[in-house]
């Protein structure tokens, strides 16, 4: 396989939203296997297409691109060829450095509730560039026409969407709906899943009443009830729903990008409008 069909199927993945993963030899110095500029595609299912050298060198990159492939970040490796016994992958004698990059899909934002935040949390988050999935059961609420912009449209409760969606850890979950009720009912098969934060729009009040219905009533873990958000967003004062919209994507993109842990991201005031939204615009 030479470069050209390295980078055509790099394409193809990129075109079919597939995780993959571009291993390039960028520097050699000495006795090596490959030359730099050789590359090696590396799949999130293990698999793999071109080679940088072959033998425990290779398996090496491998295992660093699937690393790479679940954080979404670059690597950087130098590997020395020159005493197994100290851990070298090789004894060519010569001195190797690799850059991996991943080549990821956008993340997936679920927006639960079709509503006047739901609305401008869609229109924010596909203008970032995220894939946008609106749920709401409500068919007349859920659709092109009255939400335009959305990647998927779910008219489905959310307590089924990970029996219609694929829910892996670059989803985010935000949960904007009109009352605790849809959220008792869904957090608990959301909170199963690996997504990687799962926001509720409200009050401390509000986020109260439902924490503890899911203790008590649905039993859920403790440790998985943590990981919830809520009340959801930045403190920047926001009142309108694009306003809130903008807080709230402000923090699932400090959590995306590793600024805010998601087990953290509450610890700012709520804005003092939530409240009274959770009520009047979230519905």
């Amino acid at each position: 396989m030479d470069e050209r069909d390295i980078y055509r199927r790099l394409a193809q993945a990129v075109e079919g939203d597939q995780p993959v993963a571009l291993c390039t030899v960028v520097m050699t110095r000495g006795s090596v296997p490959r030359r730099p500029g050789s590359k090696m595609l590396v799949y999130a299912d293990g698999s793999f297409e071109g080679t940088v050298g072959g033998g425990e060198l290779e398996f090496r990159v491998r295992q660093a691109a699937e690393e790479a492939l679940q954080d979404g970040r670059p690597r950087y490796l130098t590997y020395n060829m020159v005493d197994p016994k100290k851990g070298d992958p090789g004894v060519c004698g010569g001195e190797v450095h690799v850059y991996i990059e991943p080549v990821l899909p956008p993340p997936t934002l679920v927006v639960v509730g079709a509503g006047h935040v739901g609305k401008a949390v869609v229109h924010l988050g596909k203008w970032l560039g995220w894939k946008v999935v609106l749920c709401d059961q409500r068919a007349d609420w859920c659709n092109p026409e009255r939400i335009p912009g959305a990647d998927e449209y779910l008219v489905i409760h959310p307590s089924q969407i990970p029996e219609h969606l694929d829910i892996t850890p670059r989803t985010y979950f935000v949960l904007v709906t009109p009352g605790t009720q849809i959220d008792i009912e869904t957090l608990p098969v959301l909170l199963r899943t690996p997504a990687r934060y799962i926001g509720v729009i409200g009050s401390r009040r509000r986020w109260a009443t439902t924490r503890k219905a899911l203790l008590e009533e649905k039993g859920v873990p403790q440790d998985w009830v943590d990981r919830v958000v809520s009340p959801i967003g930045l403190e920047i004062g926001a009142e309108t729903p694009e306003e809130i919209a903008l807080s709230i994507m402000a923090q699932v993109i400090g959590v995306y990008r590793g600024v805010l842990a998601p087990e953290t991201a509450t610890t700012s005031s709520p804005p003092r409008t939530h409240e009274a939204l959770s009520v009047k615009v979230s519905a």
